[in-house]
């Protein structure tokens, strides 16, 4: 094993090497891409490392944006409606400035084109995982927080030593459906058109795009192999350990009998190497690190103590200019994109509207289709570890599965029978957010303590009384996360469902989604923010409606207390 670990960290300080030199190598904005399988170990390598430092960049940003909105009471309302509407964004309304804002930041060089790609991905990952984290912290139990007060924890300490670890299960499944989501959207993040420039870069995203585009089926299932490898390695490596390790941080009293395992975890748990570097550097670090932070608390509240009435700390004042300069900044933004709107014809916003409508039933026949089997499997897999042990790569495989490339075999049975892209593109909505329940729902089960079940089992609860008592109860806060997750990601979805590309031919539907992919492959940015900003204004409302009463009555009645 220890020769393993260094051996592992070898090729990761030369993976590391590769991609610098990679990355800071001339730029080559239009890549060509071979579709030999001998290119596809290369291509999955990239590929693989813009979806994981996208995924890094997400988890550091769901944590603090989750943590900054749970505890700012003056923003938090203000916070999760900016979020509500990020979620709700298109990754291609995100693709013309994100592109454009990287190339001018890296003119020559190839990492300006990455850095626009692993945004995009970036897009793709982290609303879910930004909800996750909030509404675990919303829903820490009072007696938790008590605890900490009276030991006066620092933030720094209760960050790591509570809250981290309360969330830690929501955020290890979220964390498997984002990677799954970015590569949903890999072939849309690696090969696109912005105006009349396009750029492709080498990976299998691309390699798909091009095998579908030129009708190579021997290529599509090079890639799909190549890519159905690529997470049944990361399940193992990686995610079964992971959620093995995250199962210690269940909220129970009764410890469960029934545990999930992972010999990876088992043997890296039993490395000489790594002990002696967790004994000797990890744990010296964490001690001096508290010890200080604990010093700098005691000063801080000192400080408070004998500071003067009426003074204003800097930090305020700091806080009032950052605030003075953000508010300028949007005006100014609102005041650039009222003049940019001001080119839109009254016929192209009835049109939006339309459209709008028709993408909303969409959205909601496909959440409604998606938590009908969603939530009695994930249910069944949270309760039943050896269930999970089978059924987990066997869900991460089928939600890292780009199901634009199912897509062309659904159209054709659909057309077959009678229906087409309008029925279709709920089946591709579904595809690509029903995970979002369906993780969720399974850390929501795996989460319920276990004397919570053995108490259901001594009363003996029929099938009903368990769901109503005990199930339901159980998965509400990671039930309601999933779904207001799947809403804004069926939404972002509709981009690639109601406008898909065929070979040579462009097949669409009327809806919202269609609307943006057309004015981003024409460069119609007016269009593309106008059609923006009508899927964000009612992803907002139907928030504002129903997610965020729901979201109340989580962190209050559903609540698990000691």
């Amino acid at each position: 094993m220890d020769l393993t670990v260094a051996a592992a960290l070898l090729a990761g300080f030369y993976a590391i090497l590769w991609i610098a030199r990679f990355w800071f190598s001339g730029a080559i904005p239009e890549v060509q891409i071979y579709r030999s399988p001998s290119h596809l170990p290369l291509y999955a390598f990239y590929s693989t490392v813009r979806i994981f430092v996208a995924y890094l960049l997400s988890l550091g940003f769901a944590i603090a944006y989750g943590y900054t909105a749970a505890y700012n009471k003056r923003f938090e309302a203000l916070m999760i409606a900016i979020l509500d509407i990020l979620q709700s964004i298109p990754v291609l309304s995100f693709l013309p400035g994100v592109m454009l804002a990287m190339m001018s930041l890296f003119p020559s060089r190839q990492i300006g084109i990455e850095l626009g790609a692993i945004l995009l991905i970036f897009t793709g990952e982290v609303w879910n995982m930004a909800f996750s984290f909030y509404s675990s912290l919303k829903s820490i139990p009072r007696e938790l927080n008590e605890a900490c007060s009276i030991n006066r924890f620092s933030r720094w300490q209760r960050l790591f030593q509570l809250e981290l670890p309360f969330a830690t299960i929501g955020l290890v499944w979220n964390s498997m459906v984002s990677v799954a989501s970015g590569w949903f959207f890999l072939m849309v993040c690696e090969m696109f058109p912005v105006g009349s420039r396009n750029f492709r870069l080498p990976g299998l995203g691309s390699y798909l795009q091009t095998a579908a585009a030129d009708g190579d089926k021997m290529a599509m299932v090079y890639g799909l192999i190549t890519m159905v490898l690529i997470i049944v390695m990361t399940d193992q490596l990686l995610w079964r350990p992971i959620i093995a390790w995250s199962d210690k941080f269940k909220f129970e009293s009764v410890e469960s009998s029934v545990r999930i395992t992972s010999p990876v975890l088992h043997l890296i748990r039993n490395s000489n190497l790594l002990g002696t570097l967790h004994r000797t550097a990890f744990t010296p670090i964490s001690e001096g690190f508290y010890r200080r932070v604990a010093q700098r608390t005691e000063q801080r509240i000192t400080r408070q103590v004998t500071q003067k009435a009426g003074t204003r700390p800097r930090s305020a004042v700091l806080f009032v200019v950052l605030g003075i300069f953000l508010a300028a900044a949007i005006v100014y933004a609102a005041v650039r994109a009222v003049l940019l709107l001001h080119n839109i014809h009254g016929h192209e916003v009835v049109a939006l509207f339309e459209g709008a409508g028709m993408t909303f039933l969409r959205v909601n026949l496909s959440l409604l289709l998606a938590s009908a089997w969603t939530i009695p499997v994930g249910v069944a897999i949270g309760f039943h570890p050896k269930l999970a042990n089978i059924t987990q790569p066997l869900a991460q495989i089928a939600a890292s599965f780009p199901a634009t490339a199912l897509f062309p075999v659904i159209l054709l049975a659909l057309t077959h029978v009678g229906l087409g892209l309008g029925i279709g593109s709920v089946a591709l909505m579904m595809l690509g957010t029903q995970w979002y329940i369906l993780f969720n729902v399974i850390a929501g089960a795996m989460a319920i303590p276990s004397d919570m079940k053995e108490v259901a089992d001594i009363f003996h609860f029929s099938s009903l009384q368990r769901w109503t008592t005990v199930i339901l109860p159980g998965i509400f806060p990671f039930l309601i996360t999933g779904l207001v997750t799947a809403s804004g990601g069926a939404w972002n979805a509709s981009i690639v469902a109601e406008y898909f590309q065929l070979k040579d031919k462009t097949l669409t539907t009327t809806g919202l989604g269609s609307q943006i992919s057309l004015a981003s492959n024409q460069g119609n940015f007016p269009t593309l923010l106008l059609a923006t900003i009508i899927m964000a204004l009612m992803v907002v409302t139907i928030n504002r409606l129903v997610w965020r009463p729901l979201y109340r009555l989580a962190e209050t009645k559903y609540r698990l207390e000691g």
